[in-house]
């Protein structure tokens, strides 16, 4: 794996053979930043990114600039995995890992975060409830977006604050806007 663009553009972290996450692809990845990237600017963007996994996608945010990440992992193994590549890329002071349940985190947050990102596994049944719970959590600024990936089969746009949706082959990446 590596990270697309930015300050960290072209480092490489290679996840355990043993991860049962699936990643987001690079050309997915780099897509999708494309698109974030004409709405708005990176630097000092709090995000959350939930079911971090390898934890690619906080690291994406950290190259660009953003301020402040936080990183939610349910797994040990990749909450442990993620803490490791943020400590040797020096990122400590931009992304604090959470080790717990996404759906509690959102549930449970006081935080206000300029950008959501969600990544579940595509075949758990609670992730088609997650973009209801994360607009409705009141955890997203105004104007603040979710992106929220899943697969092919599911369509979310009669949700309100949808957007618009970005597809690259079977991923699939609805995106939200907190109305104003």
């Amino acid at each position: 794996m590596r990270i697309v663009s930015g300050s960290l553009k072209g480092r490489r972290f290679s996840p355990p053979s043993n991860f049962k996450a699936r990643p987001t692809t690079d050309f997915a990845k780099e897509n999708i930043f494309n698109v974030l990237n004409n709405m708005i600017d990176f630097e000092d963007v709090s995000v959350l990114d939930l079911f971090s996994g390898t934890g690619s996608i906080s690291l994406e945010f950290a190259s660009r600039g953003c301020s402040r990440i936080v990183s939610v992992e349910k797994s040990y193994n990749h909450y442990r995995f993620i803490r490791k590549v943020v400590a040797e890329l020096g990122l400590d002071s931009k992304i604090n890992i959470v080790k717990g349940c996404a759906f509690k985190y959102v549930e449970k947050s006081t935080a206000k975060f300029d950008i959501v990102f969600a990544d579940p596994p595509y075949d758990l049944k609670e992730a088609e409830e997650l973009p209801q719970k994360v607009l409705e959590a009141d955890i997203l600024n105004e104007g603040g977006l979710l992106v929220f990936e899943h697969s092919d089969k599911k369509d979310y746009s009669g949700l309100p604050g949808f957007r618009e949706v970005r597809k690259y082959g079977k991923v699939n990446f609805s995106i939200f806007e907190k109305e104003q």
